[in-house]
Order: structure tokens, then C-alpha cells, then sequence
């Protein structure tokens, strides 16, 4: 797996197709997305964190891609994985680690400890793989359209 730099000017067609389907498979429609505001402000994260918004590339193919980015929480500073996506034919096949140990060492990189990522709880593929990667759920949010899931990068070996 190859991690670049999103252009999302030159990128923009697919990083919009992979936020609609994640939209899609999350809540079943992706109508409530606003596709402007998405550019925007991955616009200013990919210049906040160029090390943390990246596109996935296999043999040069982009099969898909990665927020990260660190922030405020209750206090603490933490870890935040915003987008962790992967293409339907590249799931299954353990490129999926390829991403978490990528995330791991970007936050490690920060001297973050503590990360978090929200996930729709009908999106049981994904739930199954969090929890499997020793991920806890901290409960719902935005009235249960989410779960908070909580994971140490302490305890993660690269």
C-alpha cells in the first residue's frame, strides 16, 4: 500500500465518490451530504495535517483513502480517525491493517496516545473489524445515527 498526498482539487471526483459511498453504506443515503462544505474542509485539514489525509493506492490505483487528523476532546487531546475507507473489492484481504498501522503510526508520530472514530452502528462490517482491532465503543451520539469508539495506540504494535 502506497499513502499520498490528497490534491483536492485534482482529486476531487474521487474523494467526493468515496465519501458518498461511505455516506451510503452508513446511512443509506448520501442526499444529507454536503459535497462544497466536504471539499472545503478537507481542503483545510489536508493543509493542517498533510500527513494525516491521504489517498490508498495499490500498483498505483487508488483503492482508498484516510483522515486523520489530532484534536480536543472532554479535555484531552486525542487522536481522530474521520474517514478509514476502503473500496469493496479491496476489503477482506487485510489491507485494512495496512490503514490501522498507517493510523498508528501517524498518531504516535504526534505523541497521541488515545484515538477516536465514529461509526454508524448499522455498519456491523465495520464495528466487528474496530472491536476486533481492540477498539471499545464509548456510546451513541447524534441522537444514535453514531457510535463513539474509543482505541489505545499504546497498545497497538506496528
Amino acid at each position: 500500500m502506497e499513502f499520498t498526498s490528497i490534491d483536492v482539487k485534482k482529486e476531487r471526483d474521487t474523494v467526493l465518490r468515496f465519501r458518498r459511498e461511505v455516506f451510503q453504506e452508513s446511512f443509506g443515503s448520501s442526499d444529507s451530504m454536503n459535497e462544497e462544505d466536504y471539499l472545503d474542509w478537507l481542503q483545510k485539514k489536508a493543509e493542517e495535517f498533510p500527513d494525516g489525509m491521504k489517498l490508498v493506492k495499490k500498483k498505483g490505483e487508488t483503492v482508498g483513502q484516510l483522515e486523520l487528523s489530532v484534536r480536543e476532546f472532554k479535555g484531552r487531546i486525542i487522536g481522530y480517525v474521520h474517514l478509514f475507507y476502503l473500496e469493496k473489492e479491496w476489503r477482506d484481504l487485510g489491507f485494512g491493517l495496512d490503514l490501522y498501522n498507517y493510523a498508528m503510526k501517524f498518531f504516535r508520530d504526534k505523541d497521541i496516545t488515545e484515538f477516536h472514530l465514529r461509526v454508524a452502528p448499522e455498519n456491523r462490517r465495520a464495528v466487528a473489524f474496530y472491536k476486533k482491532l481492540g477498539m471499545k465503543e464509548a456510546g451513541e451520539e447524534l441522537n444514535g445515527k453514531v457510535i463513539r469508539m474509543t482505541g489505545s495506540v499504546n497498545t497497538w504494535n506496528l
